[in-house]
């Protein structure tokens, strides 16, 4: 089925947000968790050390697979090392596709003010003002590397009648929407 649809979500029991850096993944996820009644996984928690540190592959396996057996949640974003065990197991994908502008207002606004803040984002780790513009590593670096191959991924999904059904969602005002409508 290439679109899913609100029916489906009500009916899911297992459903993983996916689309770019900055589309509010987790943010929609906790709320989708809260609106279904279930459990919100984050897999920055899952997949980041302290110090900013990212454990090998079979680590992130380790600690977000007890947590997938769980007969209901909500995945804030399908990481690569278990994006097939989540595709396997999903009910339904919910798909931000939005422009890239709008993915990168929303990481500029959040990473803006979680440097300014000292806000904890996961385990303890911080954004800096170094971090953010000065590194290699910088999540706005990693928002325009993985921008291109994550849409193709999402719409890849989306048009797979082999996978579940695919909710996207084009505009931040749609998921609002959404949200209400559960």
């Amino acid at each position: 089925m290439a679109r899913g649809t609100v029916e489906d979500l009500r009916r899911a029991r297992r459903v993983a947000c996916f689309g770019s850096t900055g589309s509010g993944k987790s943010t929609l996820a906790k709320r989708l968790a809260e609106a279904i009644g279930t459990e919100w996984i984050s897999a920055d928690d899952a997949c980041w050390d302290p110090g900013w540190s990212m454990p090998p592959a079979e680590v992130q396996r380790e600690r977000l697979l007890p947590l997938l057996a769980a007969e209901s949640w909500v995945l804030d974003t399908p990481y690569s090392s278990v994006r097939a065990d989540v595709l396997a197991t999903i009910d339904v994908m919910v798909a931000l596709d939005y422009p890239r502008l709008t993915s990168l207002r929303r990481l500029l606004g959040r990473t803006v003010v979680r440097a300014w803040t000292k806000t904890p984002v996961c385990n303890g780790n911080t954004e800096s003002w170094r971090m953010a513009f000065a590194s290699r590593d910088s999540i706005l670096v990693w928002h325009f590397r993985s921008w291109a191959e994550k849409r193709r991924q999402l719409r890849e999904y989306a048009a797979d009648p082999a996978l579940p059904p695919v909710l996207v969602l084009r505009h931040p005002r749609e998921a609002e929407q959404l949200v209400t409508l559960l």
